[in-house]
């Protein structure tokens, strides 16, 4: 059987610090354009290094193995790790629990947030005008990676560029 899955693929090195993905999210998910509010996060770092950070909906996510009331849970046809905000305590174990750092806690709504993947049309990607954010089957990434990787390495050893 064909992966059909898709995941938000991050070229950090396209990205140029515009934090419209943050916009582009916090205007989908609250209606208003605040980072704060975003699922997905710009690092911004010395020397002009910014990256993107956003949940990877892991496998084995830890968010899930943490929660004691079942509030998050994986789906397993899109992949996508989703918040029952009814059954949620906000004892905010999930956001301990991400080794990523990628769960942010809603003080006023005392629940966690992270990303859905806008239901499998994620505003971010939409909107990232360099492409740093794509929304991409997940065996296209996996080769995708490995070309750059062997393109760098190329380049490295003086090789013609792949």
């Amino acid at each position: 059987m064909e992966n059909t899955s898709k995941l938000l693929m991050i070229t950090p090195e396209k990205c140029i610090s515009c934090g419209t993905c943050e916009l582009a999210c916090s205007l989908a998910h609250e209606g208003e354009f605040r980072p704060s509010k975003s699922r997905i996060s710009v690092y911004r770092f010395e020397m002009g290094v910014t990256i993107p950070m956003t949940c990877f909906q892991c496998d084995s996510a830890a968010c899930v193995a943490a929660c004691r009331t079942s509030a998050l849970v994986k789906d397993t046809e899109s992949g996508i790790v989703n918040i029952n905000s009814e059954k949620c305590i906000g004892c905010r174990m999930c956001e301990m629990a991400c080794p990523f750092g990628n769960i942010a806690y809603n003080a006023v709504t005392k629940t966690p947030m992270k990303c859905d993947l806008c239901g499998g049309d994620p505003e971010c990607a939409k909107y990232c005008p360099t492409h740093a954010i794509e929304y991409v089957p997940a065996d296209a990434a996996a080769i995708r990676k490995k070309y750059d990787f062997a393109a760098k390495i190329a380049g490295a050893i003086g090789e013609a560029k792949i």
